[in-house]
């Protein structure tokens, strides 16, 4: 093989892919690892970072894991699971990053490993293990704080996954329970910035304005949020724990009545706000509805 042309082609793609970039993008050169890679040219750094994270045993322990309900694909297969919402995060943020001129190799990669280091039985394992995590005198257990240990020891028999920084900060910034009307990205931040907020949280600290680095980070945040609302409704009337007309009515005609209205409102309303600016939001209106 002639490898020199071969890296002249992948070059040559790599400038032509980022020309259509935004200028809030995060470009492929701009990646790194705190342990340097071979670049095998034939993938970026993010694709790279994908590709791993895909081919992990963590990823593949996605499957089975609980959502929100435990122990109903007994009875009911349909309802969701962490691999399924993984899915979804992944597709809607590609879509709002693909709208935004983002890098969608970055968004893919951190919303498929965003969730690595969830616990089984869903928040309520959360909350379980991090009692007795507290209790053996380990500090409190943080799932986002997990997914970037999965992904920097865990993994590959101890040895890591050795993701790009940009990657790996995204993960433990993701957490899309903290709601926010306005996602700015913290451009500056550092490794030692990641290192002191796990130790700061391990050690009981509340959540901070915590975001991440990259306007990519920002979209995979913004769509946890989006992905899980309207899913959970809707497993919710499934498992006949609701009816559809439990939901508020001021909720429903602002923002959908359905999972698709939800997610198809929530992302449009993303876009509007975001377009050429160096944040993702909601708009004001929508976000009360949302967080009602």
């Amino acid at each position: 093989m002639d490898r020199e042309r071969f890296i002249k082609l992948f070059k040559e793609f790599v400038v032509r892919s980022s020309e259509h970039y935004s200028e809030f993008a995060c470009k492929n050169k701009d990646s790194f690892r705190l342990k340097p890679d071979d670049n095998c040219f034939i993938r970026t750094e993010f694709a790279i970072d994908r590709d791993r994270i895909l081919h992990s045993g963590a990823y593949r322990r996605y499957q089975g894991k609980t959502q929100v309900f435990s122990f109903t694909n007994m009875f009911d297969e349909e309802t969701s699971n962490r691999s399924l919402h993984t899915t979804y995060v992944s597709q809607i943020s590609r879509t709002i990053a693909n709208m935004l001129g983002l890098n969608l190799e970055l968004v893919e990669s951190i919303a498929l490993g965003h969730d690595l280091g969830h616990t089984p039985f869903g928040h309520d394992g959360e909350v379980a293990l991090s009692k007795i995590c507290k209790k053996a005198g380990i500090g409190a257990f943080h799932h986002n704080i997990q997914s970037l240990n999965v992904v920097d020891y865990i993994s590959r028999g101890g040895r890591g996954l050795n993701l790009t920084f940009q990657v790996r900060d995204g993960i433990i910034s993701h957490d899309g329970e903290v709601h926010n009307q306005v996602l700015q990205p913290q451009r500056d931040k550092t490794e030692v910035d990641i290192q002191n907020y796990i130790e700061v949280r391990k050690k009981g600290g509340k959540k901070t304005n915590w975001m991440p680095s990259t306007l990519e980070g920002c979209v995979v945040r913004i769509s946890d949020t989006i992905a899980y609302i309207g899913q959970d409704i809707e497993d919710a009337i499934r498992l006949k724990i609701m009816d559809r007309d439990e939901i508020p009515k001021d909720c429903a005609k602002h923002l959908g009545n359905t999972n698709s209205e939800i997610i198809d409102t929530l992302v449009k309303t993303v876009i509007l706000n975001s377009f050429g600016k160096d944040q993702v939001a909601f708009d004001e209106e929508t976000s009360h509805y949302l967080f009602k």
